[in-house]
């Protein structure tokens, strides 16, 4: 979501800043701004849109060596400029840029800010205001920084100036992710460690409920009481290069063919010299210590952990609840005697899930995070990280992380089943190795794929997708996929639900993808297909080599049973891609959606 940027050193920060938030557009906003402070004070620049819009914002005569900025997706208030970060307090002397929300603005309004006019609808401008009413008691910046921290309730990730200050960036983070940047003669603040690689690669996590003086010299980090933490930075382990798109129009398709290449690196990263599955002992035995695995996730993690329901049980034999984080965690279900959490979430910031996360320890319930992002908040607070090997992942719409997250799971399942001494035919890296062919062969055919949007998807204004069995909960990503990047309403559908209502919503040239991968129900899913052609669909039919047939839009190479969804969701991916394309869609950053939901 927000994205939050800060420079404090030698060097003109402009173009630094500007630079950062650039990296942090993949996260999704609506404005953006920076903050400037010289020996002239401070100078804001914000607009409502683009980075390149606020790069033309920024007057070029304008020098300063230290500055906040922001990218914003709106949470209080429309976006526009006027309720775009930074924000001010009353007399200008504070500047503020923010993360998360509020919960308790209202009440910090009524009981501290009664004389204060404020000039936006955000819940930002609060803690500013805050700031400022609070020094003018106390006299004392940091002190009344710290207090004003201490009355916020909420999620917050938080960088404050002071004009009459030129040596100091305030700093404090509670659920909302937050990074220290660390370099010679200079330091820098971030929501995401993509966006300072410019100038390091050295960072301090801070935890929530800290307060951090960065100054260009040294970086001091505190406790809401003062007391002093002493921490040692880690290295991001990120290559500039892999964050920038080369020769692809967009990342999402640069991310897509980038699919075969994870499958081989998940296939190093977790297998030995004895080519055995190569994992983290604890993870084993907390796997075969378990009475049901509890897996928590939302969006296309969620899709995924459907998926890995299936691997678990399947190999595993331990029964396995897939819940989505935003309902679970106000309404948790009976929990088994000796459960073990697992969290699905590509950025490992995911809000939702942090708030399940943070109540089930409290309940004292082991949990695992498999994520893209080790140094992440749900990887940093669990018991157990699973890593993705996906690279950074920069399209909104997430494509080869769900690929990961499900070949990563079925690693995880095998390798329980064999620590229980359950025989398996089943060996997942020769399976994952097949995959990985299948994905590159796929990946040389878009123009087929392309052919395809156009045949179904052009002028259309929905779209359903049918399934059955474990090519259902493809359908389910492969209807989202579609709808978050081309506008065009999408759901997918079990094939055996449609005549108990759907079949209702099936008019003529009404496009129906349908999945055809499971020998099983093979036959059941065409007759579905023949059910709604014969309402005037436009069936689209894509099956597994060896229960094709005649007719039939697209067929997938051939893969073991139990990992087409590795495979199938390919052409769902590039096909909702040219769909988006040809619409004129933004195919990276689709309107009102941001990559890392860190607020709930």
């Amino acid at each position: 979501m927000c994205g939050i940027v800060g420079y404090i050193g030698q060097n003109d920060t402009k173009e630094i800043l500007l630079k950062g938030l650039e990296k942090l557009e993949y996260r999704g906003y609506d404005s953006a701004g920076i903050a400037t402070l010289n020996d002239n004070g401070v100078d804001v620049f914000k607009v409502k849109g683009r980075i390149a819009t606020l790069r033309e914002a920024v007057d070029e005569n304008v020098h300063a060596t230290m500055g906040i900025g922001h990218t914003r997706w709106a949470t209080h208030g429309a976006p526009s400029e006027l309720n775009a970060h930074p924000h001010q307090s009353t007399s200008g002397r504070f500047t503020i840029v923010h993360n998360g929300v509020i919960e308790n603005y209202t009440d910090v309004q009524e009981d501290y800010l009664s004389g204060v006019e404020l000039k936006s609808e955000t819940d930002t401008e609060i803690i500013v205001q805050l700031i400022e009413v609070l020094y003018n008691q106390m006299d004392d910046v940091s002190a009344a920084f710290r207090k004003a921290v201490e009355l916020l309730k909420g999620s917050y990730a938080i960088a404050l100036i002071d004009a009459e200050n030129a040596d100091t960036i305030y700093v404090a983070k509670n659920k909302s992710p937050l990074l220290v940047g660390l370099g010679d003669d200079f330091n820098v603040v971030s929501s995401d460690s993509m966006a300072m690689l410019q100038v390091t690669d050295q960072f301090l996590e801070l935890m929530d409920k800290e307060v951090v003086i960065v100054q260009r010299d040294g970086v001091e980090i505190q406790l809401l009481d003062g007391t002093k933490v002493e921490r040692e930075p880690f290295t991001a382990e990120l290559d500039a290069s892999d964050i920038e798109k080369g020769t692809y129009p967009h990342f999402m398709l640069k991310e897509i063919d980038e699919q075969p290449l994870v499958m081989r690196k998940i296939i190093q990263e977790y297998q030995n010299e004895d080519n055995e599955i190569k994992l983290d002992p604890e993870i084993r035995k907390a796997m075969t210590d378990c009475d049901r695995i509890y897996i928590i996730a939302a969006g296309t993690s969620y899709h995924a952990g459907l998926i890995g329901k299936q691997f678990i049980e399947k190999f595993a034999n331990i029964p396995v609840e897939v819940h989505v984080a935003s309902e679970f965690s106000y309404n948790m279900p009976l929990l088994s005697e000796k459960p073990l959490f697992v969290y699905i979430s590509q950025s490992g910031e995911t809000a939702d899930s942090r708030s399940v996360l943070v109540q089930t320890k409290e309940l004292g319930h082991p949990a695992l995070t498999i994520t893209n992002v080790p140094g992440s908040t749900l990887s940093r607070e669990a018991d157990y990280t699973l890593h993705l090997h996906a690279g950074p992942e920069i399209a909104v719409a997430s494509t080869k992380a769900y690929t990961a997250q499900m070949a990563v799971l079925a690693i995880l399942a095998v390798d329980t089943a064999k620590a229980k001494g359950i025989e398996l035919d089943f060996d997942p890296m020769q399976e994952l190795a097949i995959v990985a062919n299948a994905m590159e062969a796929m990946t040389d055919q878009k123009d087929l794929m392309e052919g395809l949007a156009k045949d179904f998807l052009s002028t259309t204004r929905n779209c359903f997708f049918i399934g059955r069995s474990i090519d259902y909960y493809v359908c389910l990503e492969g209807a989202l996929k579609l709808k978050e990047i081309s506008y065009i309403q999408a759901e997918g559908f079990a094939g055996g639900e449609l005549k108990h209502g759907t079949i209702a919503l099936i008019e003529e040239g009404t496009p129906v993808i349908a999945l055809a991968t499971q020998e099983p129900v093979n036959y059941s899913i065409r007759g579905n297909v023949q059910e709604v052609v014969a309402r005037g669909a436009n069936a689209c039919v894509i099956s597994m080599k060896g229960l094709e047939k005649k007719g039939d839009s697209f067929v997938l190479p051939q893969v073991h049973e139990l990992m087409t969804p590795l495979v199938s969701v390919l052409p769902l991916q590039m096909v909702s891609y040219y769909a988006a394309l040809h619409r004129d869609c933004d195919v990276d950053k689709p309107r009102n959606l941001a990559k890392s939901v860190t607020v709930e």
